[in-house]
């Protein structure tokens, strides 16, 4: 018979060695009170997740200095084709300066001033030169219509149509100016002595006015007057009155069948005073 002391030591050898690892450690498997007495446990760290890389970036940083300044040529392709043009139209701006200007329709206004007006005061590119240059024409009071032409390499041709003075009148500053057939005033006339006048009270009627002298030129009106009611018209052989333009354009013959009288003109006829 063996000993007690033998005996022990015989089951100690019979137990093997077991190695777990921490993966196969859990509750549900192998329980801690379970556990083999004397087994050798070995936990293993689990290996750390990879970092995904960013695309196009890698993981060298002198690779990804060297791509990003890869993106930027365009920025490059655009300045200089900015600066390409910017110089072209520079050159062509001295290359092609406007050379030669005529003027013609001008009677008030001098061949200087209308250069002045339409932006051909000093050195311009003929190239460059158009309509927002020539809309400054439109700003004298004496200008009704302007043709600005264009003539390869270095001419611009103005053709002006200027407003005509057909009346004069007094200013509230006591000023003496001309009033053109549409009714403009324009400054500046010189000699006003040949045109008839025009006065009135109420609301201001030069408009009116410029028609009836320019429809009724061929009888020599002398003066205008206007009153919210109507016109009188004095010419070198009669007077008219109306209240209505129409009806004075329309009768104005009366003047020769009756000179030197007052003729009334109403929308359904004529009265003659002596």
């Amino acid at each position: 018979m063996l000993g007690p002391g033998k005996g022990r030591r015989k089951q100690r050898s019979a137990v093997p060695a077991v190695t777990v690892t921490q993966a196969e450690l859990s509750s549900e498997s192998l329980p801690e009170d379970t556990l083999p007495q004397g087994a050798d446990l070995q936990a293993q760290e689990p290996a750390p997740a990879e970092r995904p890389e960013r695309a196009g970036r890698g993981t060298d940083p002198l690779a990804w200095q060297v791509t990003r300044r890869r993106v930027r040529p365009w920025v490059w392709w655009t300045l200089g084709t900015l600066v390409t043009l910017l110089a072209g139209a520079v050159t062509l701006w001295f290359l092609l300066p406007v050379k030669h200007v005529t003027v013609t329709g001008n009677d008030h206004l001098s061949a200087a001033e209308v250069r002045q007006l339409a932006g051909l005061g000093g050195e311009v590119g003929w190239l460059f030169y158009g309509g927002r240059q020539a809309s400054g024409l439109l700003s004298s009071p004496w200008v009704k219509s302007a043709t600005v032409l264009r003539k390869f390499p270095d001419t611009v041709q103005i053709e002006l149509v200027e407003r005509r003075p057909v009346l004069q009148t007094a200013q509230p500053s006591g000023e003496t100016v001309a009033v053109a057939e549409d009714g403009r005033v324009l400054p500046g006339a010189g000699d006003l002595s040949a045109l008839p006048t025009v006065t009135g009270w109420g609301p201001e009627r030069l408009t009116d006015a410029a028609l009836i002298a320019e429809a009724l030129s061929r009888y020599t009106v002398q003066s205008v007057v206007y009153t919210p009611s109507g016109m009188t018209i004095k010419t070198a052989t009669g007077t008219l009155w109306s209240g209505d333009l129409k009806s004075i354009v329309k009768y104005a013959g009366s003047i020769s069948m009756y000179p030197n009288k007052t003729i009334n003109i109403y929308p359904w006829g004529v009265s003659v005073q002596q």
